[in-house]
Order: C-alpha cells, then structure tokens, then sequence
C-alpha cells in the first residue's frame, strides 16, 4: 500500500487516498469498515468512490462515501453522519482523504463531547495531524 495508516484511537485509523488494489491489504490489517471522505474527481486518474466501495464490497468490508471538500466546509450535517456511521461500524474503521487531513479533522469533530478534547488534540497529533484550530471542541 502507498499510504501510510495512522492510528488516531484503538478502533480508527486515517490515511492518504486508497487504491482498489490496497483493499486486499487493509482487509489483512484487520480493517472491517472503510470511509471515504475525497469527493471524486478532486484530481485525474483518482479512482471513484464506486470502484472502492466495490472492492470493498467483493472483499467483505463496509464502505461508507461522505465526501468533504474542505475542512473549511464541515457541516453539521456531515459531522453528525460520521458520528453514525463511526457508532454503528464494525471497528477498526478506515477512513482517508487525500492525505488524512480532512478525515482526521471529521473525526475529531464528531467525537467532540465524546472524548475529552486534550485526548483528541493528542491523538491527532501522534498522527501528525494538527487539529488545534478547532477552537469548539
């Protein structure tokens, strides 16, 4: 696999964009869920929300597509969707972007309240993920 995974808790992890040919190798890591927050057609050439969400289908994983543009455009809406979709997921989950960014800013807002909010500044840090603009955790 090309990207990196980095562990934010024990059953979520994030990572750069996936491929359809790394579906095999996250469902060896243990993997049950996959959560796509790219929306398509960011860049040439990224594969498609469907060949992932197949793939993951035809390797017995659950895939869930809630893409963001930005992390500038978190909407309560999508912030509340990952929050379901993280309570009601076979752990461990994956979720990736880009480059993790975003998905580790989505999941630091949708476990505001869940979590203490030191724990998820240092959880996404040990990551290398800087999530303190987030004032309103």
């Amino acid at each position: 696999m090309k990207q990196e995974i980095k562990k934010l808790t024990q059953g979520v992890s994030v990572a750069g964009q996936i491929d359809v040919c790394d579906i095999d190798e996250i469902k060896n890591a243990g993997f049950a869920t996959i959560i796509n927050n790219r929306p398509d057609g960011e860049v040439s050439g990224q594969p498609t929300s469907e060949e992932i969400k197949q793939a993951a289908y035809k390797a017995g994983l659950s895939y869930y597509y809630l893409p963001l543009i930005s992390r500038n455009h978190m909407s309560d809406e999508i912030i509340e969707q990952m929050s379901e979709v993280f309570e009601k997921s076979d752990k461990p989950i994956l979720c990736y972007c880009r480059t993790g960014t975003r998905s580790t800013f989505l999941w630091a807002l949708a476990n505001a309240g869940k979590m203490k909010r030191v724990d998820i500044f240092v959880a996404a840090a040990d990551a290398g993920y800087d999530v303190s603009s987030l004032k309103t955790l």
